[in-house]
């Protein structure tokens, strides 16, 4: 059964990870085209702040202070949203931290907390979102990263986990599909993204850590995640640089682990003394701040991502270089004759 999804004036949206970053954003944007909303994070002040402040714009905002982690509690979220609201639209895994620093380096205990966030905080959230919207259907959007295709040094067990949630989110949309429940699967990869997620992160390198660039706004992975929730997609790049560095990574793997080996030890070191006592592997970040002040460019928009939510743009540029391979095409076997 096809996934029919509502414009997103009409749906109920479950946003995780929603006091920070991505999440932080996606939720604001949703307020402004007036779906309403339950968010859920561990810091129960910064979700009081934005409920609050989402309110008083005329948004019908309910809050759970709920870690991923605990099945309990992502329980307690979708509870939240159908006593309120009757039903769950849309589900946005969003929750997610990082740790910097070599693999040897980082102890067992942080790296099972991270999978334990990162990973099994989408299972729960996918896996509760399905009980509830079986019947009715709509959309369960897990965040992945570009990093899900492509690892890279000095966030490994990050990348680990991001390749296990594109590993779960594929085998959990197949199954869904094949049961024939209307429920559209979305996998976003996000590149570098100027959140606080640097600050975040547990941080073994000795110095403060930063985004390797491209980085974009965090408004460039928000629109791909509400156009998710109102278009049935399998997956989206939130920038061209994901699209590009991804598909560099299949193409020439030896090469790209080269250009890493060389690039990124120090593109993601600063010279600011590190760590800092902000990290939330284990504790919530303590702010409600959707950008992390990159020090280099940002980019505000992306005009891959933006074609890639625009399927007849796409459709029309893929036409034209179609149009082109011909023309040329037809021109070499010209001159060959």
């Amino acid at each position: 059964m096809h996934p029919k999804l509502k414009s997103l004036d009409e749906q109920v949206v479950v946003i995780t990870g929603a006091s920070s970053g991505i999440g932080l954003t996606t939720a604001r944007m949703a307020a402004d085209r007036g779906a309403r909303l339950v968010l859920a994070a561990r810091d129960e002040g910064a979700l009081r702040s934005l409920a609050q402040q989402l309110s008083r714009g005329g948004a019908e905002v309910e809050y759970v202070v709920a870690d991923v982690a605990n099945e309990d509690d992502v329980k307690a979220i979708a509870d939240k949203a159908i006593s309120v609201f009757g039903r769950i639209d849309t589900w946005v895994n969003n929750a997610g931290v990082t740790i910097y620093g070599r693999l040897v380096d980082v102890p067992e205990s942080d790296s099972r907390r991270l999978f334990d966030t990162n990973f099994w905080g989408v299972v729960n959230g996918s896996q509760v979102a399905l009980m509830h919207m079986r019947s009715n259907g709509g959309s369960i959007i897990n965040i992945g990263s570009v990093l899900s295709d492509r690892a890279i040094p000095l966030q490994g067990m990050y990348c680990a986990t991001k390749h296990a949630v594109k590993g779960f989110t594929d085998a959990f949309r197949m199954e869904v599909e094949e049961e024939g429940i209307p429920i559209s699967v979305t996998l976003i990869k996000p590149a570098a993204i100027d959140t606080p997620y640097p600050e975040h992160g547990r941080n073994y390198l000795g110095v403060a850590p930063r985004q390797p660039g491209p980085v974009y706004d965090p408004t460039v992975a928000a629109k791909a995640i509400l156009y998710a929730a109102e278009h049935p997609v399998r997956d989206l790049y939130a920038g061209g640089g994901a699209k590009a560095f991804a598909a560099s990574g299949r193409v020439v793997p030896r090469v790209t682990d080269k250009v890493m080996e060389r690039r990124m030890f120090t593109a993601q070191r600063t010279d600011r003394p590190g760590p800092t006592a902000s990290d939330s592997l284990f504790v919530p970040g303590r702010n409600l701040r959707e950008r992390g002040g990159h020090d280099g460019h940002v980019m505000k928009r992306s005009l891959y991502t933006d074609l890639a939510t625009h399927p007849l743009a796409l459709a029309f540029l893929a036409s034209i270089a179609a149009l082109g391979a011909l023309l040329a095409g037809r021109r070499l076997a010209t001159r060959r004759a």
